[in-house]
């Protein structure tokens, strides 16, 4: 006779505790298993990359280090995920079905309503938690602040695991070798992932890394360790956004260095409004915020697009940030924002030719984020203020004697400090012009911004654009509420 049945599906939430359908699991009799689904369609998609499934792999040989103690492990399918449901569900007398809702994409949303269509079909039930304070089918962000802080001052999800009788089954679903070979090395240059190498982040960061937090967040280098760099591990789900609130509130720093520990918090609120917009409205992978800029034409060259994807643009800030981004999959945000206004501005391309680029470089990508953020700085949404950065004062602000720079543009790593930020304007008579192989600007920059601004602002008179402009801000707009216990 087939077994009673739970199942935990795991996706961006790669952790032991904090997470609700553990909690739910262990609170009832029946057994469970734990898997994990690399679904072939999902992986062949735009936006994902090697680096995320290795991060993602890991992670999970992260927790089945942790749940081996307590007879259970992550078992992981390489299939498309209606195949392994419709094997569990013939093989076992499955009762509940439990994950997180996943704000993804187009693709993930279309899987995720095949299967609640074959669950409903063979009565099982699927139980979805809300995750990180982001709410489904909402209409409005009426009481958005005051729920989210509510959620996360909340009581964290302690689960206390019990010993049960490991359920073993042939799955023929197992990891393609080729895939497997793929993802069994760990490149060094990437951060650790697995929930325990989220707490050693968190716990160096609050304990010494946060003092220079706030002084360095837009300087290229020194950001790299004075920020949190907590973002892969929220994206993947190794910590949950609750369990970073609670660390920091109550850790013995953050009463004396309120302001700095309080910016990450804000941060972290942020990082849940982007992904409530994306939760509205998941289209935006696809199309414009504002669909009035659907119209807008663009140049598209595709010369200035792979030299802006090799990182050989010819001005240093970017190829160096892009360099950067392309070997460790990190870079803080002003370089990102500088990296999509470039593309789109002084480049004049669609932001839909550089979307997938970026996110399958981002070790942290967040569909919820991504989305969202790389229109706003392209600026699609019509709400927001057009923001320009012109590289070369970037660099000049926050890289000024260009160490960030020589470290990732190596073509420039003899040149006198004077020049690291306009290296065209190098003559005989400072360094002999015939040894510099890095190329020239490929456009005028102060041209090009000109014709952006231009173009970019008088667009916003369309029609269209002004119409939407209503419905994105009834939409997404915050009310100003009084958070009592915000702080």
């Amino acid at each position: 006779m087939n077994q009673d049945l739970n199942i935990i599906w795991l996706k961006r939430d790669l952790r032991t505790q904090d997470h609700k359908s553990f909690e739910f699991c262990e609170k009832q009799n029946t057994n469970y298993i734990i898997i994990y689904i690399f679904e072939p369609s999902i992986l062949n998609h735009g936006d994902i990359s090697t680096r995320h499934l290795q991060f993602i792999y890991h992670s999970i040989l992260n927790m089945n280090s942790i749940l081996k103690v307590y007879n259970k492990e992550v078992l992981i399918f390489h299939e498309e995920a209606i195949n392994v449901f419709n094997f569990l569900s013939n093989k076992f007398i499955i009762k509940n079905v439990l994950s997180y809702q996943e704000t993804g994409v187009k693709i993930s949303w279309e899987r995720d309503l095949k299967i609640q269509k074959f669950l409903k079909y063979r009565n099982i039930n699927w139980n979805q938690f809300p995750r990180d304070g982001i709410m489904r089918g909402i209409s409005n962000r009426n009481n958005w602040d005051y729920n989210f802080y509510r959620f996360v001052n909340s009581d964290l999800t302690f689960n206390s695991f019990r010993v049960r009788k490991k359920i073993s089954f042939d799955n023929p679903f197992k990891m393609k070798k080729k895939l497997y070979e793929t993802l069994k090395q760990y490149p060094i240059q990437y951060q650790k992932p697995g929930e325990l190498y989220g707490w050693k982040y968190l716990v160096s960061f609050c304990e010494e890394r946060f003092e220079s937090y706030n002084i360095n967040i837009s300087k290229p280098k020194k950001s790299r360790l004075s920020c949190s760099r907590l973002s892969p591990f929220i994206s993947w789900g190794n910590l949950s956004i609750k369990q970073i609130f609670h660390y920091i509130k109550s850790h013995k720093n953050f009463s004396i260095y309120k302001r700095n520990f309080n910016s990450v918090l804000s941060r972290l609120k942020w990082n849940c409004h982007f992904i409530q917009k994306f939760e509205s409205e998941c289209d935006y992978e696809l199309k414009c915020v504002n669909r009035g800029y659907e119209s807008l034409v663009y140049s598209n060259n595709y010369e200035l697009l792979n030299k802006w994807k090799t990182g050989f643009t010819g001005f240093p800030l970017v190829d160096a940030s892009m360099r950067c981004l392309i070997h460790t999959g990190w870079i803080n945000f002003r370089m990102r924002a500088m990296l999509v206004s470039v593309l789109c501005h002084h480049f004049d391309c669609n932001w839909k030719l550089g979307v997938y680029h970026l996110s399958k470089l981002f070790l942290d990508y967040e569909p919820g984020i991504h989305y969202t953020q790389f229109q706003m700085q392209a600026g699609t949404t019509g709400i927001n203020t057009i923001r320009m950065y012109n590289p070369v004062k970037q660099s000049k602000d926050h890289d000024n004697e260009g160490s960030f720079i020589k470290d990732w543009v190596s073509e420039l790593s003899e040149i006198p400090d004077k020049f690291i930020h306009e290296p065209w304007k190098l003559t005989p008579i400072d360094y002999d012009i015939d040894k510099l192989t890095y190329p020239k600007p490929c456009i005028d920059i102060k041209k090009s911004a000109n014709i952006a601004r231009k173009k970019i602002w008088s667009h916003r008179k369309n029609n269209l654009v002004k119409l939407e402009n209503k419905r994105i801000i009834n939409l997404h707009t915050r009310n100003n509420e009084i958070i009592k216990k915000r702080n």
